[in-house]
């Protein structure tokens, strides 16, 4: 008897053993029987939780599923644009499960790689119609913000035309990923069992041969722009120099104008200071006007004056008095 109660209990402790199975935390795990997946009372696929639970040995399988939201980093892809011109778009979606039996059962059994590559082609299916109508300029800039628009009453505000252009530019690129990831949040659950919790586009390239052809239009259109610009200063200028040119000529000729009047003034005064001085002291007057004459006369020693000496010019030196008359 004792026997056989040490296989029993054996065997019993490895059923008890089998029996039980531990998910760990950040998993989900479900409860596979005959190839289906168990299911509750709402005939909704059983979900056990992290922590210790029991199964049925020998005839429950136990597939564990990462329930935290994961990364994929989709690969560059090229797209058309309404334009028909390429552009690759590098982008991520973030999804996590939805539905556990229905992500094993469209996976293969639960296999991330295989969820990945169908969620891949849904995206890329939704992008490349969302892209093909649209252009590029739509594609590559976001919503318009009328905030920026300068003010057309302040002068001291100049805006280019490129720039006024681009500000006009109607941006759909969050539009573009809010559709995508609308659209594909609805086709994975349905078919996927994965909640698609964001998606966005890292980087919007232009292929090689055409990124040189847009530079060199975006060049002629700078240089346009600068000529414009260096134009628009050369007339500016050429107004400020007139202007101040013509500010100088007032102020030269309103000076030349004040100084004529002035001498003038001064010129009358010095006449009436001589004529009232002759007046007084006739005399004395003349004295003082050859004074000033030989004063004039002799200033350098190489003057030469050839004048009678006995003449009125020589009264003075002749006679202190100047009473001497010449013959």
């Amino acid at each position: 008897m004792r026997k056989l109660m040490i296989p029993a209990v054996v065997v019993v402790l490895a059923l008890l053993l089998m029996s039980m199975f531990v998910i760990p935390e950040g998993e989900r795990g479900i409860v596979i029987r005959f190839g289906k997946v168990l299911k509750n009372e709402q005939d909704l696929s059983k979900i056990y939780e992290p922590g210790l639970h029991f199964k049925m040995p020998m005839f429950d399988r136990v597939k564990t599923l990462d329930a935290r939201i994961q990364t994929m980093d989709g690969r560059s892809d090229r797209f058309v644009t309404s334009e028909k011109k390429d552009v690759i778009i590098d982008s991520y979606v973030k999804w996590r499960i939805q539905d556990f039996g229905r992500y094993y059962l469209a996976t293969g059994g639960g296999n991330t790689l295989t969820a990945e590559a169908l969620l891949e082609r849904k995206v890329t299916d939704v992008l490349r119609a969302e892209i093909g109508s649209r252009e590029i300029k739509q594609i590559v800039s976001g919503p318009r913000n009328d905030d920026i628009l300068p003010d057309s009453t302040d002068a001291d505000v100049v805006t280019t035309e490129a720039a006024k252009e681009a500000l006009e530019v109607d941006g759909q690129r969050d539009q573009i990923m809010a559709n995508v990831l609308k659209d594909t949040q609805q086709s994975a659950a349905k078919d996927l069992g994965v909640y698609v919790v964001d998606f966005r586009m890292k980087k919007i390239n232009l292929p090689d041969e055409i990124s040189e052809s847009i530079y060199r239009r975006m060049r002629a259109e700078r240089e346009s722009v600068a000529r414009k610009h260096r134009s628009q200063g050369r007339e500016k200028a050429e107004v400020i120099r007139a202007q101040a040119e013509l500010e100088v000529a007032t102020i030269l000729a309103e000076a030349d104008k004040t100084a004529r009047v002035t001498r003038g003034g001064a010129d009358a005064k010095a006449a009436k200071i001589y004529a009232n001085a002759y007046n007084e002291s006739p005399e004395f007057f003349s004295f003082l006007r050859s004074l000033q004459a030989y004063e004039k006369s002799f200033d350098s020693k190489s003057d030469i004056l050839v004048l009678d000496p006995k003449s009125d010019f020589f009264k003075y030196m002749n006679d202190a008095k100047g009473t001497v008359k010449s013959k």
